[in-house]
């Protein structure tokens, strides 16, 4: 038996989603091309001793009893005595958290938990009512599985959540392997790890595993430590410690080591110190020390950061985990015309069209957009957004009449935005062929009540400065260049066209 599953076997049985798995029937990922078992890592990069995985599992506990932040997940997590209610509670909070802040999401999981507080609630609003929450949560289509899956549960499972990660992962759209394991021990108490961005980087540097943390290799390494890490008693408290010192303590640059509960644990800090004693020794010219037998002695050890890398002692316990490259964004570029009139009380009103149901930002809404070359030059880009807006409205729309906004940069996790404003006001009610993308006018306060994203809302504010530099007098050329008419047809600048003025023909010079 290995020294990892002499590990997990001091703890308990080791679990595959939760659930204890015979070692025959055991997965063969990372399997040798000859059939045989991947070789055991190497004792310094997993815990092997039993005392140790028992004082760090109370440590632990002990701290996040004592620290843990007061969070509205938790709370129900706690106190809600429904399974079905508490699993769904977890469940709302972690897709949220997905690649967003903690403190970002406090306001949007109370304000979900007070219009949806159950399963059933959810599974009956429509995906617009969902968009309009998550609006500005970011990664849009979380909230659209979420709902998906809210829906199968209560119409395919009676209800009922999956008791199982492994049932959680197989049977509910949009849940993976971490969000599966967090759910079944925070809510069922199931003796399952968990592994996120705050459980890696904690796992790492307590046994220095300097590999590129986001390989299959490791990753799998790291869930085989985190369920035979989990507290059998209390998984789900656990769980939730590891990640909480990844998030509060053991955080990506200055770490507050000296406040660490499991400090002691830490093979990243040991190593600090014995660089910090290697050095002074080199400077006074004493002899090199004996390797001590913690250290990973194993030449090319898939764990161990790569040779070309050497250890930099400006960086400390921060040397772990190494990442790979950060794969640049795509560079992408979007006409969006700001389409306006006045409104019956003289407030201004807006466009706004539907995307596609899939797809970046699936069925939000936004204003008239066309992506453009990245070569496009200004001219072109106006004459394209003209053609545009004429193949999709009927009407003779000239490139001549649409008005300079500005550019506004938005960064998506994958895309580097920018979006090429103009503005066209016009000056009486235009009807629209609802067999066409939906679109509806909508006033300013409307809009921020609507599915858009908050790349949409600096669109709007962009507009919104050009209008008040337009009303107040003296802001020198910047003002002069956003907002005069281009073409035949222009007149003084920042005077509102009507829309026949626009769509005249241009004069013979």
């Amino acid at each position: 038996m290995s020294q990892l599953r002499a590990a997990a076997a001091a703890g308990g049985l080791r679990r595959s989603g939760g659930r204890a798995v015979p070692a025959a029937r055991r997965s063969r990922k990372g399997a040798s091309p000859r059939g045989g078992t991947q070789a055991p890592p190497p004792t310094p990069h997993v815990f092997s001793d039993p005392a140790e995985i028992g004082a760090l599992r109370r440590n632990l506990l002990a701290w996040y009893d004592r620290c843990k932040r007061d969070l509205p997940w938790r709370t129900l997590a706690a106190t809600e005595t429904d399974a079905d209610r508490r699993a769904y509670a977890v469940w709302v909070s972690e897709i949220m958290l997905q690649q967003t802040q903690v403190a970002t999401v406090i306001d949007y999981y109370n304000r979900w938990m007070q219009k949806w507080p159950t399963l059933q609630a959810l599974a009956q609003a429509s995906l617009e009512e969902v968009n309009e929450l998550w609006a500005g949560l970011g990664y849009y289509s979380r909230g659209k599985r979420l709902q998906e899956a809210a829906k199968k549960v209560v119409s395919e499972l009676a209800g009922r959540m999956p008791r199982t990660a492994e049932d959680l992962q197989k049977l509910l759209p949009g849940v993976g392997r971490y969000t599966a394991g967090a759910i079944a021990s925070i809510s069922y108490g199931q003796a399952t790890g968990v592994v996120d961005g705050n459980v890696i980087r904690v796992l790492c540097r307590l046994r220095c595993i300097g590999a590129d943390s986001s390989s299959p290799a490791v990753i799998d390494q790291l869930w085989d430590m985190a369920n035979a890490l989990v507290d059998r008693s209390r998984p789900g408290d656990f769980n939730q410690a590891l990640m909480e010192l990844g998030a509060t303590v053991c955080v990506p640059k200055a770490p507050l080591c000296r406040e660490c509960p499991v400090k002691q644990h830490c093979r990243a800090q040991r190593r600090v110190e014995k660089e910090l004693a290697f050095a002074s020794q080199k400077l006074f010219g004493k002899p090199t020390p004996v390797p001590d037998v913690e250290d990973c002695g194993v030449g090319g050890c898939p764990l161990c950061p790569p040779a070309m890398e050497p250890w930099d002692s400006s960086l400390g316990v921060t040397n772990f985990p190494r990442k790979a490259a950060k794969k640049q964004p795509r560079v992408a570029r979007t006409a969006t015309c700001v389409l306006e009139r006045r409104g019956c009380h003289g407030a201004p009103e807006y466009l706004i069209v539907q995307r596609p149901s899939s797809g970046l930002l699936a069925g939000l809404w936004e204003f008239p957009s066309l992506p453009l070359d990245q070569d496009l030059q200004e001219e072109k880009q106006r004459e394209a957004l003209a053609d545009h807006l004429r193949a999709w409205t009927g009407w003779p729309v000239v490139a001549g009449g649409l008005r300079f906004v500005g550019e506004v940069v938005h960064i998506f996790s994958h895309i580097h935005q920018t979006y090429v404003v103009y503005s066209l006001p016009l000056d009486g009610d235009v009807t629209l062929d609802p067999a066409l993308t939906p679109s509806r006018w909508v006033t300013e306060e409307e809009f921020h009540a609507s599915a858009v994203s908050t790349a949409m809302k600096k669109v709007l504010k962009a507009r919104e400065k050009q209008r008040g530099e337009e009303s107040s007098p003296g802001k020198g050329s910047k003002r002069k260049r956003a907002t005069k008419p281009q073409g035949a047809n222009s007149t003084r600048p920042g005077t509102q066209l009507s829309l026949r003025a626009f769509l005249r023909p241009p004069t013979s010079p």
